[in-house]
């Protein structure tokens, strides 16, 4: 099914992408409308134009790709499926994730995988291929946060880095750790064991955009984690 967007209303839109019977949905001429898939599964959407506010928030299965930027809260709580934005992204993305996957081409906003948290199976994912705003994974709980500067800009990531967190990793590819980390949080140079352990969502990410794993892999990563004396992390039962 093909929808053009233009200036239709953002409800008008999701009705029809919700009533469609078609797995397959194209939205054309997107121009900024929210909620776009919001707690859907089981649908492929491909969005043309600029994705609005809380793109994908909820959603349970299935895939959404945009072909440029995408705004605030994209993947808010989201519980499963992918999002693949081929662009930039505003604040907020993965706000409270609880499972999935989203990539992002180009840089992310502030606050970006905030309250992320993992439980048994639920592990979310999140790659950014260019650089992060300020108080990225604040109150980290669980999940990985993967951040690739392929822009080569001089600053990774933005002021208050891992601010709370008490679970999950971040992974930083830079070549020295940044000063804004916060003090809380242990940092390390990746090991041959942490490579292995990225190859995986890398792969994935270079699959989308056209990168070689190989390339993007060959360059140091540090590894933040959860100070253990950090007072919130007891009372996760899982990190």
């Amino acid at each position: 099914m093909k929808i053009t967007a233009g200036l239709m209303h953002f409800q008008k839109l999701n009705e029809l992408i919700r009533e469609s019977q078609d797995a397959d949905i194209v939205v054309e001429q997107c121009t900024g409308q929210r909620y776009i898939a919001s707690g859907l599964s089981g649908k492929n959407i491909q969005i043309n134009g600029i994705a609005g506010n809380a793109m994908g928030a909820y959603l349970a299965d299935g895939t959404i790709r945009t072909s440029g930027n995408a705004q605030e809260a994209t993947g808010d709580t989201m519980n499963d499926g992918t999002i693949i934005v081929n662009g930039n992204c505003g604040d907020g993305t993965g706000y409270g994730m609880r499972g999935g996957k989203i990539f992002i081409r180009g840089n992310v906003g502030y606050r970006a995988g905030i309250h992320m948290k993992a439980y048994r199976e639920k592990k979310p994912l999140l790659v950014v291929g260019g650089n992060a705003g300020s108080f990225l994974g604040e109150y980290q709980a669980g999940g990985t946060i993967i951040v690739l500067n392929l822009n080569g800009e001089e600053s990774i990531v933005g002021n208050f880095c891992g601010t709370g967190m008490h679970g999950g990793k971040m992974y930083l590819r830079c070549e020295k750790p940044p000063a804004t980390v916060s003090e809380k949080v242990d940092v390390r140079i990746a090991g041959e064991a942490d490579l292995r352990e990225l190859y995986g969502p890398i792969e994935e990410f270079c699959s989308y955009f056209g990168y070689d794993p190989k390339v993007v892999l060959d360059h140091p990563f540090y590894v933040l984690e959860a100070d253990t004396k950090n007072p919130y992390r007891q009372l996760y039962t899982h990190n």
